[in-house]
């Protein structure tokens, strides 16, 4: 009777089934409480099921950064405490704070040559400057990267073409292609590696050095990932790592140029503000026949690190393998049970073959067949039960390129433009517990659930 009168929808008499199978085995009492709950809830409509108080939610803080280990907070205080915060208030370079830091970078990258500047969107846009980009010098970059990228290419001079990024959040090697010959006065290739998501990097050079054109990279998201068995940053003539906030090393901003190129090197260090013999300070920098005039030929753009933010950094550097692992293997966790379960309405991002990843966040594809509508809704319920996700499509995010109004697209990406629409982007916080991506998973899965209706709702 109440199958019959009260849950004229399929969802309904599933639910109602369900749950008449599970309150039979309950005291009389609680069947009758029980029973007149579920009424009262299916006389609102199927909706008032789904999205029932029984739902999980998560209460940490999907932000929560990485904390300083004490040693960095400790160094941080003696510093402060002496007034020696900037780089160049010391004896030489083995006294330098900042000095120390390149040198530990560039032990743990590889490169020979660092240089710690205030931002990682300061590196990118010193990399195109040192690799000799003039006004107006057009440069290729991935169509799907977050909005510092285009910015570095304006404040640089340059003028962005973008080229198509694919379902696994990588630059699409064909449209590069493309990209290269329909602009053959090109001199330069940004590639971000978003998300730590690396492209074939063997296609890509290969492309680039056919048609003569200088390939940089951007790894601020990928420190610590490997193409090859060698860090990301080799492939290119030059690159760039961050430490915001919400990267691999965290001291609230910052960023270093990477190379292996001495003339590259040194016009960097005297942009970023070595004038006079300042230079003298650093030690992953060439010698000072490198230098020559240098510093009186190129302007000093004052864009160092302070020894404040290496101070904090230092001591990150030491755990990087650590983290790599950890965050690796709570992703296959949520990955596993995505598909496992949702498998049918998502796809997650294939790594390219040779690339070892650190997977310090989560994206995935959303079916098609997912409607505008159901995709908001599915972003909503996830961030009433505490887990915000992130739509790079959305019309607001800074990683859709239709918001680059500085420096818009000159012609339509349709490849681009379609994924964005159905990709979703979460953070993996390392000082949660191995429980809360349990609950993570849960929190998707129901979500998409409450979304779209699907049939599985009460699996």
């Amino acid at each position: 009777n109440i199958e019959t009168t009260c849950l004229p929808t399929t969802q309904g008499l599933i639910l109602i089934t369900t749950t008449i199978q599970y309150i039979s085995k309950m005291p009389a009492t609680r069947f009758t409480k029980l029973a007149l709950a579920s009424i009262v809830a299916l006389a609102a409509g199927t909706n008032a099921l789904i999205t029932n108080p029984v739902r999980t939610v998560i209460t940490r803080d999907i932000k929560t950064p990485d904390p300083v280990p004490q040693s960095g907070i400790d160094e941080a205080v003696s510093l402060m405490t002496s007034g020696r915060m900037y780089r160049y208030n010391v004896k030489d370079s083995a006294s330098s704070t900042v000095s120390k830091c390149e040198v530990e970078i560039a032990e743990y990258t590889g490169h020979k040559y660092c240089v710690a500047l205030n931002s990682c969107g300061s590196a990118i846009m010193l990399m195109m400057k040192c690799a000799g980009l003039q006004p107006g010098d057009e440069v290729l970059s991935n169509a799907f990267t977050f909005g510092a990228v285009p910015s570095a290419i304006e404040h640089a001079g340059g003028k962005a073409v973008y080229v198509e990024s694919n379902y696994d959040h990588v630059m699409c090697v064909d449209d590069l292609e493309k990209k290269l010959v329909e602009y053959p006065n090109c001199k330069f290739c940004l590639i971000s590696h978003m998300r730590g998501k690396i492209a074939d990097m063997d296609a890509v050079k290969d492309a680039c050095d056919r048609h003569d054109v200088i390939l940089l990279e951007d790894c601020a998201h990928s420190l610590g990932v490997e193409w090859k068995g060698t860090h990301t940053g080799h492939v290119g003539k030059v690159s760039a790592i961050s430490a915001q906030s919400y990267k691999m090393i965290n001291s609230g901003e910052g960023g270093f140029l990477l190379t292996d190129d001495a003339e590259i090197a040194a016009k960097c260090a005297v942009y970023a503000g070595a004038y006079e013999g300042l230079a003298s300070k650093h030690t992953t920098v060439p010698g000072p026949e490198v230098f020559a005039d240098l510093p009186t030929e190129i302007p000093n753009y004052s864009l160092r690190m302070s020894a404040i933010a290496a101070a904090v950094i230092r001591p990150q550097i030491l755990t990087l393998d650590e983290r790599r692992e950890k965050y690796n293997k709570r992703y296959a966790f949520v990955t596993e049970k995505l598909v496992e379960r949702k498998g049918h309405l998502l796809s997650i991002p294939v790594n390219t073959p040779g690339m070892t990843p650190v997977h310090d966040s989560l994206q995935f594809n959303l079916n098609h067949d997912i409607t505008d509508e159901q995709v908001q809704n599915f972003l909503d319920e996830a961030a009433t039960h505490g887990l915000p996700v992130e739509l790079f499509g959305h019309k607001s995010n800074a990683r859709n390129f239709v918001n680059w109004k500085f420096a818009p697209a000159d012609q339509p990406l349709p490849l681009t433009a379609k994924m964005l629409t159905r990709a979703c982007d979460v953070r993996l916080p390392l000082m949660w517990d191995d429980e809360d991506f349990e609950t993570m998973v849960d929190v998707l899965c129901e979500s998409l659930d409450a979304a779209i209706a699907d049939e599985d709702v009460m699996a």
